[in-house]
């Protein structure tokens, strides 16, 4: 059924471009706003589960584990559901961290259901190399995600695509 012109829905997931909706400026206004227009939706934090052997010289996920701490604390005490874990993140520009058809499963290792795995696959243009200067990287999950075999690091994981 078809929902009439002009008739909103409120949004089931709520995020922010390059994690901005974790920062207290952001936050704060964020989660007020879900609430009140929202109230069902999840928004998604970027903590890793403790289990998954945390790697300290990851600076990036280690930022992004300390925004969420305070994230899902606020968004908890605001009845606000968020995803359990988050995985993903890694350094685009160190040559080491660029094969991810090797690091994806690690990504997976331990996480609960309704975890997020962020990814940035794309078909690279002038448009986007222009605007992006991670584009190669871009290419790189887009082959791997793309591949036959990424089925069955899915399934051997226990993971589904929602």
């Amino acid at each position: 059924m078809r929902r009439p012109r002009g008739v909103c829905q409120a949004p089931e997931f709520v995020d922010g471009h390059q994690h901005v909706h974790l920062f207290p400026q952001v936050r704060e206004p964020l989660l007020e706003m879900v609430k009140e227009v929202a109230p069902h939706a999840w928004v998604r934090q970027c903590g890793r589960v403790s289990s998954t052997g945390r790697r300290f010289s990851d600076r990036k996920a280690l930022l992004l584990d300390a925004l969420s701490r305070t994230f899902r604390a606020r968004a908890a005490a605001s009845g606000i559901r968020t995803n359990p874990a988050f995985a993903g993140a890694y350094d685009f520009t160190r040559a080491g961290d660029q094969d991810f058809a090797r690091r994806f499963p690690g990504f997976l290792k331990g996480l609960p259901p309704q975890s997020v795995v962020m990814c940035h696959p794309g078909f690279v243009d002038a448009e986007l190399e222009r605007l992006d200067p991670l584009t190669r990287q871009r290419e790189r999950e887009y082959a791997y995600l793309a591949d036959d075999g990424f089925p069955a690091v899915l399934r051997q994981n226990g993971v589904g695509l929602a």
